[in-house]
C-alpha cells in the first residue's frame, strides 16, 4: 500500500529535524514551498504541517508560518513538582540511581540555612533522574533528620525523596533560586554532559509548618531542560 503524500511530507521533515538540519526555532518550509518541493496539493501540504503542530513537533504562527518546537521538558518556576510525576504526565519513563546516603553534623553555614544548630544531625542523599534513560536531573538534598527520622531508609528508585518529604513533612512553603553554572565533574559525568557545557541549577528551600525541611541543590543539562511558567495579569 502507497504512502499518503502528506504523510511522506511529515517523515521527511521530521528526519530533517533529528538530523540537526532544522533546530528549535527554525521555519520550517512554508506551504507553498512544500507544495513545489513534493508535487502535491497545498491542501495536502498543509495537512502535513497541520499534524505536526497536532503532534507538538511544530508550532505555528499566525502569518509567520511553522516553527520546529522547543521539545525541552518545561519544569514550573511558580510550583514544587515531583520530579517522577512531572516525567510521567510527559508519556515518559522515570528511573533513579541512588549515588551516596549519609548522615552527617550541620556545619556552621548550612546549619544557618536550614534554621538548626551547628552540629545538629543531617541526612544527604545524591541521585540522579533519568527520562527514558536519559539522565535529566541531579539532586544533591540535605533534609532535618529531626523532621524525616527514617529518611535514610527509605528506598528512593522506588520512591523520590520529594514525595516522601511531603508525605512525612507536607509542604508549607519554599523558596527558590534560578541560576546557570558550569558543573563539577563528578556532575557533568553523571548526567553524561561535555566539558564546558553550562547546567540549569535549581536552589531550593522547603519548609513545613515545623521549619526547614531540605535544601536541594538540583542541576539539569541546559540544552535538555526548561524551566517556565504562566502568568494571569
Amino acid at each position: 500500500m502507497s504512502i499518503p503524500q502528506y504523510a511522506r511530507i511529515k517523515t521527511a521533515l521530521r528526519e530533517r529535524i533529528e538530523r540537526g538540519e532544522l533546530n528549535p526555532g527554525d521555519r520550517v518550509p512554508s506551504e507553498n514551498q512544500l507544495v513545489a518541493e513534493f508535487a502535491v496539493s497545498r491542501m495536502t501540504a498543509r495537512r502535513a504541517l497541520l499534524e505536526l503542530a497536532d503532534e507538538g513537533l511544530l508550532q505555528r504562527t499566525q502569518g509567520l508560518g511553522s516553527f520546529v518546537a522547543d521539545l525541552r521538558p518545561v519544569s514550573s518556576v511558580t510550583q514544587i513538582r515531583n520530579i517522577a510525576e512531572e516525567i510521567r504526565q510527559r508519556g515518559h519513563r522515570h528511573s533513579c540511581r541512588v549515588l551516596g546516603l549519609s548522615e552527617l553534623t550541620a556545619p556552621p553555614a548550612l546549619a544557618a540555612q536550614m534554621g538548626l544548630a551547628a552540629g545538629e544531625p543531617l541526612f544527604h542523599s545524591v541521585l540522579v533522574h533519568f527520562e527514558n534513560d536519559c539522565p535529566l536531573q541531579w539532586e544533591s538534598r540535605h533534609v532535618a533528620a529531626q523532621l524525616a527520622p527514617l529518611y535514610l531508609q527509605q528506598d528512593f528508585t522506588g520512591v523520590t525523596p520529594s514525595a516522601y518529604l511531603s508525605e512525612v513533612a507536607p509542604l508549607a512553603e519554599a523558596d527558590q533560586t534560578v541560576e546557570a553554572v558550569l558543573p563539577e565533574a563528578e556532575v557533568a559525568a553523571a548526567l553524561d554532559m561535555s566539558p564546558g557545557q553550562p547546567c540549569l541549577k535549581v536552589t531550593r528551600r522547603t519548609f513545613s509548618h515545623r521549619g526547614v525541611v531540605s535544601l536541594a541543590e538540583l542541576l539539569h543539562p541546559g540544552d535538555r531542560y526548561r524551566l517556565g511558567s504562566h502568568i494571569d495579569a
